[in-house]
């Protein structure tokens, strides 16, 4: 096992229209106003920008993300990411009765030296430290679109 390799899946089953929760997810510039874990998210041009993130363990994860698709009619948003992590991440964003459900999928391998150096006694708090950031980002986003 590549302890340094990680696929996460999280599901998102919000309140509101499958469009609207599109455009939120497409304005990634936008994701520290709602997302408390993503501390910034800077554009550089129309298909790449620059994001750190910090969960609740004290280190700050920082990549550039360049966009692979943006496919509104098959509700789809891709980015590559380079840096402290490198890999891909999409959204998935579908109606369900009652609203939305936006499927997040992500895999990486961490480059950040420090991280790979605890890779392995550590991978069961990385984990821990993902999954409250996805939760942050959930209840984070249903209070943006619920603002709007």
């Amino acid at each position: 096992m590549d302890w340094n390799h990680y696929r996460f899946r999280s599901v998102w089953d919000l309140p509101e229209e499958p469009a609207e929760v599109f455009a939120a997810l497409e304005r990634a510039e936008d994701y520290p106003l709602w997302w408390p874990q993503v501390r910034e998210a800077t554009p550089l041009d129309e298909h790449r920008g620059t994001a750190r993130f910090r969960s609740l363990l004290p280190y700050d994860l920082f990549v550039t993300a360049t966009a692979l698709r943006r496919d509104t009619e098959a509700g789809v948003l891709e980015i590559t990411v380079s840096g402290d992590l490198e890999g891909w991440v999409r959204w998935t964003v579908r109606a369900r009765e009652g609203g939305t459900r936006a499927l997040y999928e992500q895999e990486v391998e961490v480059c950040k030296p420090l991280l790979r150096r605890f890779a392995l006694v550590g991978r069961p708090v990385f984990l821990v430290n993902h999954a409250l950031m996805m939760r942050g980002g959930r209840r984070g986003l249903v209070a943006h679109l619920r603002r709007r």
